[in-house]
């Protein structure tokens, strides 16, 4: 008989293929890196501020105003505040300080007393309004209402000048509140005091609004 090939030389059989372990896998060589592995915080989840109803403060006035300065509508600080221009960085008391000859950094009711006494009165033009934050450009056009500056004028008559605080102050004063006044006075668009707008140095601010200004106190 006849003697199968694989036992020839002293070969074991080979199993069938169904039986034969599969190939060894070589792993590739692992890099041990040497340096101390890092952190990494996964960036936070924005999340944007929700959108508020706020409302604006009582006007200060003097007994008889000759001037009026109006903002858009008092920032977050302002309203935690409950005071114009409350943010530490907002330039309206140096400003007008330094114009009206008084301390920027007295208590409030001296700098408010301050400007009584320059016959200057302050305002917002903005009663109500929604707003994410504090900048102008996040109020919401479709649910605004404005001051009452038609009473104002008619109780104060000698008031003929407004100066605006910022463009959208006077974007917002001449298209809501102008059309409604008894008479029309002089206004006035004055670079913002905010801290936002940056276009203009302290010292240019300044000078732009004591040109306005200290004419009108004399």
């Amino acid at each position: 008989a006849g003697t199968h090939p694989s036992y020839h030389a002293g070969c074991r059989p080979r199993p069938p293929p169904w039986l034969r372990s599969p190939p060894a896998v070589v792993s590739p060589p692992t890099i041990v890196c040497r340096e101390r592995a890092r952190r990494v915080r996964p960036p936070p989840r924005y999340s944007p501020r929700p959108v508020s109803l706020v409302h604006s403060f009582p006007p200060v006035l003097p007994v008889a105003a000759r001037v009026l300065i109006v903002g858009s509508m008092p920032g977050a600080a302002s309203l935690a505040a409950a005071r114009y221009y409350a943010h530490p960085r907002n330039g309206f008391w140096p400003i007008v300080g330094a114009i009206c000859g008084f301390d920027p950094d007295a208590d409030y009711d001296v700098r408010t007393a301050a400007l009584r006494g320059c016959g200057i009165a302050l305002w917002d033009v903005l009663q109500r309004c929604r707003r994410r934050g504090s900048l102008d450009s996040a109020i919401e056009a479709d649910d605004r209402a404005v001051n009452d500056f038609a009473a104002l004028f008619a109780a104060q008559p000698a008031l003929g000048t407004v100066l605006c605080n910022g463009g959208t102050a006077h974007d917002l004063f001449v298209r809501l509140v102008l059309p409604t006044l008894p008479r029309r006075p002089e206004v006035m668009r004055l670079p913002s005091t905010s801290p936002a707008h940056a276009a203009k140095t302290a010292a240019q601010k300044l000078a732009a609004w004591r040109t306005a200004l200290a004419p009108l106190l004399a």
